[in-house]
């Protein structure tokens, strides 16, 4: 644990006392090297937890987000280089700073066995990414779009810090290990349906459920590239994870609070992929695809079958990839024409040939086409709902269905078409960017041959 999180400590250093031709190469070269030092987490294991210390562990659940965690830091830092072009070189190096200290905090609730820890690094990512947005965002309303953030994530996750001392109170112990073979038996059914609730309600809206969503489209469309990378591919996940470590603390007697969830995450992937083919705006679609997705998500992690949790692993690993690449093409074509509407930067593909490889690769990905990852997740989790309740197909279909219209209208919009008059001069795809495309597209395309990495199955 500690080769991973202290090199990433100096990254600090290096960012503060880099010259300032090679701070971007230092950098970015630096993280590359912790994220192919973290892949050794995804090593199959026959021990329920590597790594194990008296606060930290990581098991089947955990190391496939660690190393995903390690691996979009030199992305993201690689994705901000012309963001930040013009920027004093003081700024530059507050920016690294600043996404190089979500690092630890992300590390450290993914890979907690103690919940006080796994609450205050879930509570810490906020910071930093609320700096982010509020400081490097591109548009006026980014200070409303940061405020929406952080009071969506407080109030709900003050229930979330009450439930978990409450717990400490009846137990006497918030190791994870322990309240499993506790499992806690709270004394009358009304303190056991709410402590329930609140449990759940916090990475509910981190995740976010449906209905809880409103902060996601507008943090993301307000954010600078990282900060939408970060979102997307990282702090979803942090919600995902959050329920499929609570729910199987919960006593037998809230199953039935799961429905309403399972019902609203569904009935959510359907409305989300709907609103995504009437969106102007290329960042907010891709936000709403991720909520849709996210729904799939939570809807699995509610039914707490192997094969549920397993799909829902799968799928958040391969939206983290796929949601990222998405953001980083939307920010190319940004860059270039300095518009999102959709109208206005159509029929980019004569002029861009190689980008519009790109976009149809990784539109490919995000619709679940064979054989990738995100097929698997999508089907393991169909057969997973439509096991334990039939009706559920009829949702599930239609949500994939309207996924496949919208990535396709996505794509359609932006790479064919007529040009734009307006868009006389442009400039060309760069290395950089052709590289950031490769290093999320390789990994995805890698994982089709083990897909068992990623599962969350013991190997």
């Amino acid at each position: 644990m500690l080769k991973i999180i202290l090199p990433t400590i100096m990254l600090f250093p290096t960012a503060l006392l880099s010259p300032k031709k090679s701070l971007w190469t230092n950098t970015t070269m630096y993280s590359l090297l912790i994220a192919t030092l973290s892949l050794q987490w995804l090593l199959p294991t026959y021990y329920p937890y590597k790594n194990l210390t008296p606060w930290t562990g990581i098991d089947q659940i955990s190391s496939p987000l660690l190393a995903l965690t390690c691996w979009l830091l030199p992305l993201m830092i690689m994705a901000s280089q012309n963001h930040l072009q013009h920027e004093p070189l003081t700024r530059k190096r507050i920016f690294i700073l600043t996404l190089v200290t979500i690092q630890p905090f992300i590390i450290l609730a993914f890979s907690s066995t103690e919940l006080i820890l796994f609450y205050i690094s879930f509570e810490a990512t906020l910071i930093p990414t609320l700096i982010l947005i509020t400081r490097w965002g591109n548009q006026p309303e980014r200070l409303s779009a940061g405020i929406y953030l952080l009071f969506y994530t407080l109030i709900s996750s003050l229930p979330l810090l009450v439930t978990i001392l409450y717990l400490h109170m009846q137990v006497g112990t918030l190791h994870l290990m322990m309240l499993k073979l506790t499992h806690p038996s709270l004394n009358n059914s009304w303190a056991d349906l709410l402590s329930s609730l609140a449990l759940l309600m916090a990475f509910m809206v981190k995740a976010p459920l449906y209905g809880l969503h409103l902060w996601l489209p507008k943090a993301h469309v307000e954010a600078p590239i990282a900060g939408s990378m970060l979102l997307a591919a990282l702090l979803l996940k942090l919600g995902g994870y959050g329920i499929m470590r609570v729910t199987l603390l919960m006593s037998p007697s809230s199953s039935y609070l799961h429905y309403p969830f399972i019902t609203l995450a569904l009935w959510g992937a359907l409305m989300t992929s709907s609103i995504c083919l009437r969106q102007t705006d290329l960042k907010s679609l891709i936000a709403y695809s991720s909520v849709s997705h996210m729904g799939l998500v939570i809807a699995a992690s509610m039914i707490q079958t192997h094969w549920a949790f397993s799909g829902a692993m799968i799928l958040m690993i391969s939206h983290g990839l796929t949601s990222s690449m998405l953001f980083c093409l939307a920010n190319t074509n940004y860059e270039r024409t300095h518009s999102r509407i959709l109208l206005l930067t159509r029929g980019l593909q004569p002029l861009l040939p190689l980008m519009a490889t790109w976009w149809l690769l990784a539109n490919l990905t995000n619709m679940a086409l064979p054989p990738t990852t995100n097929l698997m997740a999508e089907l393991t989790i169909m057969t997973a709902l439509f096991n334990w309740s039939t009706p559920t197909i009829i949702l599930t279909g239609t949500a994939i269905l309207l996924t496949a219209s919208y990535t396709l209208f996505m794509l359609l919009t932006t790479q064919r078409g007529v040009l734009p008059t307006h868009i006389t001069l442009i400039q060309n795809s760069t290395t950089r960017e052709h590289l950031l495309m490769a290093l999320h597209i390789i990994p995805m395309l890698l994982l089709i041959l083990k897909p068992t990495l990623i599962s969350g199955a013991p190997l």
